[in-house]
């Protein structure tokens, strides 16, 4: 039996904090790309870029979010080998002295995280990079922690979190199943 621990709402509040945290953390736009990575972290990052615009003046969505594929860089290609990439889509200016913030939904074990820094060096050469996740439920296996959190839902191993958006799944919620 799944239970909602985010709703639409709650959704759109996280990403708004999360994304006057990044403002004040950069100070400012400037220098800033941020980095979903697919499927649902690239909606997010869509989505944090939009509202930095709305706060911040004369910031440049088009020149500032992209999309970051990790699948040749996981270290789970042999149990799970059927994963299909998705492009990689960085700002044209690049993120050679950037501050660059990766976006993803779940933060859980830290293994995706550290893929995406190994196809992030294989980009270019960020000034930083920070990490936004929409919820972090613990259990890491790597010594990897977000900058920037939605929401902290301490989890068992044994629950699963699902994050639909409506871009893809008709209906923004977060559900705890298990």
């Amino acid at each position: 039996m799944a239970r909602t621990v985010l709703q639409q709402t709650d959704i759109a509040r996280a990403l708004t904090r999360i994304s006057h945290e990044i403002l004040e953390s950069n100070r400012g736009a400037g220098d800033l790309v941020i980095l979903g990575i697919p499927t649902r972290g690239v909606i997010l990052a869509e989505r944090i870029g939009q509202l930095i615009a709305g706060i911040e003046p004369g910031a440049d969505p088009a020149s500032m979010i992209g999309s970051l594929d990790i699948t040749m860089y996981r270290d789970d290609l042999s149990k799970n080998p059927t994963r299909a990439p998705s492009p990689t889509r960085v700002p044209r200016n690049g993120i050679d002295g950037k501050t660059v913030v990766l976006v993803d939904d779940v933060l859980y074990s830290g293994r995706t995280i550290r893929a995406a820094l190994d196809a992030l060096g294989d980009l270019g050469r960020p000034r930083a990079v920070r990490l936004a996740a929409l919820v972090d439920r613990g259990h890491r296996e790597l010594p990897i922690r977000a900058d920037f959190v939605g929401k902290n839902l301490p989890t068992s191993r044994e629950e699963r979190i699902h994050v639909r958006l409506a871009d893809i799944d008709g209906v923004d919620e977060v559900t705890i199943e298990g």
